[in-house]
């Protein structure tokens, strides 16, 4: 019996290591931020708004507010923006409380190319969106740009004023972001620590001058090994000092920025890289001590 008992408590000890808590709690509308806002891409046909819904799990909402992107959108909050342009990723914001961070999830990765949660999750922190649970998704495979159009009007609907100045170096942001993983052959998940780290460092050291933003450029980009071609790396000083120069309370962002940054490390295997081996030894130890107590 006391060797069945320490096996029960092994067993629910591995579990516990295994499966993360989770709670579940029936659906309200929230009265003070108000219900999540559901944001569709103006191309889709019929059945490809159906399919989004169903990604986005709209019928399990208390209650949404429905809004439509399009090309006009685009030109609105994204300076040269094609009005003709097609839109099809679509997203669901539910605005957290002040302080709460952002968590973004895209719901349907083999439809959205080229933009990564972390890229959308750096774009919107530029933008001046601190604070939400965004998912996204597209019917069909999409780049993922025109979500972010479906975010910024999603706030304006909400009651706030998106400083456009912000959005416009959003969104160079984010075409950097990828014109860096699509075109220069750079990791998705690296070009978002370098964009991360740059931030990091903008609010740390508060350059000055271009100059001082420069010398930030380059030293992570040495930390990082990344190398850059001195076109793309102009590109990547001037967008570094596009956002020194907008009224941003850094201060503000750097919890932010410091979770997003180890986040993305452990995703690449920059933190701790024994850990995996760790859990192993762990599970192996176990199983061990298992057949011991049963021999």
């Amino acid at each position: 019996m006391k060797r069945l008992m320490m096996f029960i408590a092994s067993l629910a000890l591995l579990v516990a290591f295994v499966v993360p808590e989770t709670t579940y709690a029936d659906k309200v509308i929230d009265e003070k931020l108000g219900v999540p806002i559901v944001v569709y891409g103006a191309d889709l046909s019929a059945t490809e708004k159906i399919s989004v819904e169903e990604s986005l799990d709209v019928a399990n909402e208390a209650e949404v507010e429905e809004v439509t992107v399009d090309g006009s959108d685009l030109t609105t909050y994204i300076k040269d923006g094609n009005k003709n342009a097609r839109m099809y990723s679509s997203a669901k914001i539910t605005r957290r409380d002040a302080g709460k961070g952002l968590v973004i999830t895209i719901v349907t990765p083999d439809n959205i190319t080229q933009v990564t949660a972390d890229m959308y999750a750096n774009a919107m922190l530029t933008a001046g969106i601190e604070d939400a649970i965004v998912e996204v998704a597209s019917p069909k495979p999409v780049t993922g740009h025109s979500a972010l159009v479906g975010i910024y009007k999603a706030y304006e609907v909400s009651g706030e004023k998106l400083d456009t100045d912000r959005t416009d170096v959003a969104n160079d942001e984010l075409n950097l972001a990828t014109k860096f993983s699509e075109g220069s052959g750079i990791d998705k998940d690296k070009v978002s620590e370098l964009l991360t780290e740059l931030k990091k460092q903008i609010a740390e050291q508060n350059p000055a001058t271009k100059e001082d933003v420069e010398r930030i450029v380059n030293e992570q980009l040495s930390k990082l090994q990344i190398e850059l071609n001195e076109a793309d790396r102009q590109l990547l000083i001037d967008l570094m000092d596009k956002i020194r120069s907008l009224d941003i309370d850094f201060s503000k962002l750097s919890s932010q920025l410091e979770d997003m940054s180890n986040k993305i490390k452990e995703k690449i295997g920059e933190i701790d890289p024994g850990f995996w081996d760790k859990v192993k030894e762990f599970f192996a130890n176990l199983v061990d001590s298992i057949k011991t107590w049963f021999e």
